[in-house]
């Protein structure tokens, strides 16, 4: 997918979480889990959850970096609905992601490289901003998306 950009033009603090995002994403591979890494901040910024795919790790199909984080930033702030919080992943989420974060309520997503092949937030599909969905976050796509990728190209490449 090009860089083309769907929402605003990210700005420097975008361009941090997904940095720390990065950092978190390099858990993952001690484990055997592809690196893929999230965070939950809330609507001042405050970082609530972070959290690397862990499907390996934990061996759970359902273990996305995604989900593990908005599962810890919702027992943070004790309850389900993440109103106003911002969920920045390295790479797009995929459907199940998309689904958790429209019934989490997430205000903003925010990711790095685009997923031709399972990505729902504009590549393959987009539930993210399904106009028949009643809750459609904002979506900033391609943040650092070359470090991004990178990433996930040099674990692939380790793993041949």
């Amino acid at each position: 997918m090009t860089a083309a950009r769907i929402g605003p033009v990210p700005g420097d603090a975008d361009e941090a979480l997904v940095r720390r995002a990065l950092e978190v994403a390099a858990c993952a591979p001690r484990t055997g889990d592809v690196p893929i890494g999230a965070v939950v901040v809330d609507a001042e910024g405050r970082e609530l959850a972070a959290a690397c795919n862990g499907r390996e790790a934990i061996g759970d199909p359902t273990a996305h970096a995604e989900i593990l984080a908005l599962r810890a930033a919702a027992a943070m702030v004790g309850e389900w609905r993440l109103e106003g919080c911002t969920l920045v992943v390295t790479i797009e989420p995929c459907t199940m992601c998309a689904g958790a974060i429209g019934l989490a309520r997430v205000a903003r997503v925010v990711f790095g490289a685009w997923e031709p092949k399972t990505g729902a937030a504009g590549s393959l599909w987009d539930v993210l901003r399904d106009r028949r969905l009643n809750h459609r976050p904002e979506v900033v796509a391609g943040v650092l998306a070359r470090e991004c990728g990178a990433l996930l190209e040099s674990f692939f490449a380790d793993q041949r």
